[in-house]
């Protein structure tokens, strides 16, 4: 991969829970939270950002060389719209990734233009508000959570390249357990909570397998009636092996959106 910029520290593995695009309007214990993690850690090279809202039929990183902030959403505040994240592309950062998987025999395919998605430029815009480190996007599939917990694996190298990788999905994304005029200080959905601890608890055990099997527990299928909002959690378990993270857990969003973070450390 071509040199970007010079700083070379090993980087954590972040996983955040997006929310709604209006967490930037909306939810300031969330922001508190993801400025928190943003200045704890060193500068990266570049971001490899892995969203829920871009979906292929193989990983595909975007070889855009200056993103387009992605409006991909309606109904919300026209100050949304109006929201640009500046960042300079990472081609480079991409190309290696598909490099990467390729030697892991995981297909993996280039997108010439894909620009940044709310998944990826909201919580960035907080995380790394000047918009100065260069940003490539990488896409979910519609293969299984294995598949993404050894995509993660395959590129935990990056790290030692100076490599953020970012994974933004959600840890429960039902639309019928969300209440749009319920305030962040309310108590969550019951539902909701419960799968949250789930899941904070195997991650706290490193326990992927069981993770990776979780539909088959009461509330996996409810919390995600499609999987594509938990998948990137996987990403981001597979590229911080060997280490447990440090969970977060910001007000729940609109009663049923659970905004837990997670940081896998950099050793």
């Amino acid at each position: 991969m071509k040199t970007i910029g010079s700083f070379t520290a090993r980087m954590p593995v972040v996983f955040v829970s997006h929310g709604a695009p209006d967490a930037l309007l909306k939810s300031p214990d969330v922001v508190r939270c993801w400025e928190g993690i943003g200045q704890s850690m060193a500068p990266p090279r570049a971001i490899l950002a892995v969203s829920a809202h871009w979906e292929t039929r193989v990983p595909t990183a975007s070889l855009a060389g200056a993103p387009e902030t992605i409006h991909d959403f309606s109904g919300f505040s026209p100050a949304l719209h109006r929201m640009r994240y500046p960042a300079p592309g990472a081609p480079a950062l991409a190309e290696h990734v598909a490099q990467l998987l390729g030697a892991a025999g995981i297909a993996a395919d280039l997108h010439p233009t894909r620009g940044l998605d709310h998944g990826a430029w909201v919580p960035l815009t907080v995380m790394f508000p000047q918009a100065r480190i260069p940003v490539t996007q990488l896409s979910v599939t519609r293969q299984s959570p294995a598949d993404h917990l050894a995509l993660g694996r395959a590129l935990a190298p990056l790290r030692d390249d100076g490599i953020l990788i970012l994974a933004s999905g959600a840890i429960t994304h039902n639309f019928d357990w969300i209440d749009w005029h319920a305030a962040d200080a309310a108590p969550p959905l019951q539902q909701a909570l419960a799968f949250a601890d789930w899941v904070a608890e195997r991650l706290a055990v490193n326990d992927a397998i069981t993770l990776c099997g979780y539909r088959g527990i009461g509330a996996g299928m409810a919390a995600h009636p499609t999987e594509e909002h938990l998948l990137p959690l996987f990403v981001a378990l597979g590229a911080g092996e060997g280490t447990l993270p440090t969970h977060y857990r910001p007000l729940f969003a609109y009663g049923g959106l659970a905004m837990d973070a997670y940081v896998w450390p950099s050793s």
